[in-house]
């Protein structure tokens, strides 16, 4: 997912910039929505977040330009200010969420992933790679001739690597995806699940498609990836 970050606080927009990347994100920085207008027209973004009171126009004003240039992709407004009346008028400018100041990246997280799923609306198309089929509509899953019975957190975690596919994912990207956890207390899990979806999908097929990657995490790939030195 590409996301515009615009905050005019360096310290705000790093993090925010650093948080998201860590999912696996392109995150694009920028301090002003005077900088933001001609990266937004020149670059297709999928989610957008404004803080509200920045120097020169506000997140307000950018967000209604956005919406006048023709951009439906989510909106997510970030301010200090908690009131009523400036969330009514973040909301009326066009924006879809509205996060108040100070807040944990990992509900930033949490909220664009809320806003994507609202984004990409239903039905939403399947997912193939080589002769694997992934359904999310119907959760189901097919490889080849076969259909296959996972649990919802089995599917959880083969819908995130389809959507990732050719992509190393490391363990902390699944726990926040799938477990919705930035800890590592879920690495042992995600070994023991990861196993018991290889041995679902793959099993004695060719290709194997779920790769461990030593040191980096995994891939879903239909190619086997080249190993290092």
């Amino acid at each position: 997912m590409r996301v515009l970050v615009v905050e005019d606080e360096s310290g705000i927009r790093d993090l925010l910039v650093r948080g998201l990347a860590e999912d696996g994100h392109d995150v694009v920085g920028s301090g002003s929505a005077e900088d933001a207008m001609p990266l937004s027209a020149r670059e297709r973004f999928d989610v957008y977040l404004l803080d509200v009171m920045l120097p020169g126009m506000s997140g307000n004003d950018l967000c209604r330009w956005l919406r006048d240039q023709g951009v439906k992709e989510p909106v997510l407004m970030l301010t200090a200010r908690s009131g009523l009346t400036d969330k009514i008028v973040g909301l009326d400018s066009g924006a879809d969420d509205y996060l108040t100041k100070p807040f944990e990246v990992a509900e930033v997280k949490a909220r664009l992933r809320a806003l994507q799923r609202k984004a990409q609306g239903y039905p939403r198309p399947e997912m193939v790679l080589a002769d694997l089929v992934v359904n999310p509509n119907t959760r189901s899953v097919r490889r080849g001739d076969d259909e296959l019975d996972l649990s919802k957190k089995e599917f959880a975690l083969l819908e995130y690597l389809m959507r990732h596919q050719g992509r190393v994912v490391t363990r902390p990207m699944i726990a926040q995806a799938v477990w919705d956890s930035e800890t590592n207390l879920y690495t042992n899990v995600i070994d023991v699940f990861v196993a018991y979806l290889r041995k679902k999908v793959d099993g004695d097929r060719v290709p194997r498609l779920i790769h461990t990657v030593r040191g980096k995490g995994f891939l879903l790939s239909d190619v086997e990836p080249t190993k290092g030195p």
